[in-house]
């Protein structure tokens, strides 16, 4: 475009809009890729909690928030299921 003698406002212009495409999709990607995570470990702290874990509350809450919950705050939730996940994992072999 340059060699073409485009004007360079229109070649930035472009430029800004393919980073934005770019950015849009990794958001997009990143959403679907923890959100998928989060899901995951969910159904597998729900399976190992009957509802009567130290747990059980902030495991409903997290539930209930899952579809609202944004880029950020998945991350840190998937941290939080995570942690609650290896408490039950040795609450449950104590129990054995």
């Amino acid at each position: 475009m340059l060699d073409s003698d485009k004007d360079p406002d229109q070649i930035s212009n472009q430029f800004k809009a393919a980073d934005h495409g770019l950015q849009k999709a990794h958001y997009l990607l990143l959403d679907e890729v923890f959100r998928k995570s989060l899901a995951l470990k969910l159904v597998q702290v729900m399976n190992a909690c009957s509802g009567n874990c130290q747990d059980a509350e902030k495991i409903e809450y997290i539930k209930e928030q899952f579809p609202k919950l944004e880029l950020d705050e998945l991350a840190s939730n998937i941290k939080e299921i995570t942690a609650i996940d290896k408490r039950l994992e040795v609450y449950n072999k104590k129990l054995i």
